[in-house]
């Protein structure tokens, strides 16, 4: 009898072992697997059971969370949403997240390991922390300079503090508000169906995933990289281009929108904006050159990120010289986003060392404790100080009796470049005006902000004049609240 209650009890032990191996496959080995199931909904449900971080602007949130009273908790909300979209993105609990939401969505959910009080916390408990905050770079007044300078037309304003590479704004519009895509049901999916389809796609971000054709602002990169490679010892001596200027290999004349071009020296080219010169320079300067030089811009660069993603701005590396000659004044398959622009702006006026552009200043705990910080760092050197200063003085002049006066600010050192880029079949298609510009007070040392504008729908005509036209006096306005006026 007592043998059989040994066997009995060494079966049952063997299936308490058997349990326990099991037990513990199941929570360890297969946690993840089982937790990224779809048919899992305890980790959607646990994942809105507290208030998500917030986002701030100015030391101010710009987000919120509500508490439903549904399985979904806590929904997302946005004040002024439109204004922020293009920062924050959207947290949808249909639709997931986008832009800072998604770039720091482990920081503001409250798994981010950083926010726990002891290092592998989260991974033993298993838990969350309370979800934690992040502080943009973003200047109210800024962001709501540009927004309202827009005025609903299709574009986008990226302005940059050169010294560090803080964003200040970034604004595309027509905007939208992320809160009608947080919840669940058939209002959002409403909602979602009619900002997919509308034709003025509010959803794009039109500052950092929209590139154009940056026609004669790209005109200061061509500049640069003649300054640089000493194809111009002399910006104010007259150039050997011919005119008129054909393009090389081909029969086709480059012409001018502007007065003045014959024998125009470089300065005069950048203040007037002339294609003949800039065209035949950046032939002079050769395609690697020019490959060279818009690289150290930021051009051609897949890894972007401010922590979003930012969509490649593009300058062939392969071309003939007739596609070259207009790739050099922004045309061809030349492309670039509004903060590339800025970005070309504020090297300008940095004396050639353009910052690493961010958009996050700092995350925190729930409690406001620092978890990390961004710290401003170089990006590229590019272009020589000396080319710097030379460049300044040049895009000073656009302002001061150029193509740019619309963007002047009294008392105020002002430097710009108008652009209106073509396209379309013959370039019948509406004109993109470009005005990319820096300001800095009189009393300071260093440069307060750089800005790139392009509105997509200016009723102008195809001049380099539309951009100082329709462009200009939305960067001025700009400029204007970063230097507080």
């Amino acid at each position: 009898m007592i043998r059989y209650i040994r066997r009995a009890a060494a079966f049952c032990l063997l299936l308490l072992v058997a349990l326990l191996l099991n037990a513990a496959r199941v929570q360890v080995l297969d946690a993840d697997e089982l937790d990224d199931n779809p048919a899992n909904r305890r980790t959607t449900i646990a994942r809105y059971d507290q208030p998500r971080g917030n986002i701030l602007v100015g030391g101010r949130p710009v987000t919120g969370s509500k508490d439903t009273g549904e399985q979904l908790a806590w929904e997302r909300t946005y004040r002024d949403g439109p204004l922020y979209a293009p920062v924050t993105g959207y947290a949808s609990q249909t639709y997931g997240t986008t832009l800072l939401e998604n770039a720091e969505d482990d920081v503001l959910a409250g798994t981010d390991p950083m926010l726990a009080p002891l290092p592998f916390w989260n991974e033993i408990t298993r838990g969350r922390q309370p979800g934690g905050n992040v502080v943009t770079t973003i200047r109210e007044a800024v962001q709501r300079a540009a927004y309202q300078g827009l005025d609903g037309r299709r574009g986008a304003v990226a302005a940059i503090e050169p010294t560090s590479g803080r964003i200040l704004a970034l604004v595309s519009t027509p905007s939208y508000d992320p809160g009608l895509l947080s919840g669940t049901g058939t209002a959002v999916t409403d909602a979602w169906r009619e900002l997919n389809a509308a034709d003025s796609q509010p959803m794009l971000n039109r500052a950092i995933r929209q590139t154009y054709p940056p026609g004669s602002a790209f005109k200061i990169v061509t500049a640069a990289a003649a300054l640089d490679a000493e194809v111009v010892t002399d910006p104010d001596a007259p150039t050997d281009t011919p005119v008129p200027y054909v393009l090389p290999g081909t029969t086709t004349t480059l012409p001018n929108e502007s007065r003045g071009c014959e024998e125009a020296s470089l300065a005069d080219a950048i203040r007037v904006s002339c294609n003949t010169v800039m065209a035949h320079l950046g032939v002079e300067v050769g395609l690697e050159g020019m490959v060279e030089a818009a690289g150290r811009f930021g051009f051609n660069d897949t890894g972007l990120r401010i922590p979003s993603g930012v969509a490649k701005s593009n300058f062939d590396t392969e071309m003939s010289d007739d596609q070259l000659a207009l790739s050099s004044i922004g045309q061809f398959d030349t492309t670039a986003t509004p903060l590339q622009m800025a970005m070309v702006a504020s090297a300008v006026a940095n004396g050639g060392e353009l910052m690493a552009p961010h958009l996050v200043e700092r995350t925190t705990t729930h409690g406001g404790s620092t978890v990390r910080t961004t710290g401003a760092r170089t990006y590229h050197r590019a272009m020589n100080p000396m080319t710097a200063v030379r460049l300044r003085q040049m895009m000073i002049d656009v302002v001061r009796d150029g193509t740019g006066t619309n963007a002047a600010i009294d008392g105020v050192t002002v430097g710009g470049k108008t652009g209106t880029a073509q396209h379309g079949v013959d370039n019948s298609g509406t004109p993109y005006a470009w005005f990319i510009s820096w300001a800095q007070a009189p009393d300071s040392g260093r440069p307060a902000v750089a800005v790139a504008v392009v509105v997509e729908d200016a009723a102008a005509d195809r001049a380099d004049i539309s951009g100082g036209g329709s462009a200009a006096p939305i960067a001025r306005s700009v400029m204007e609240a970063a230097l507080g006026n």
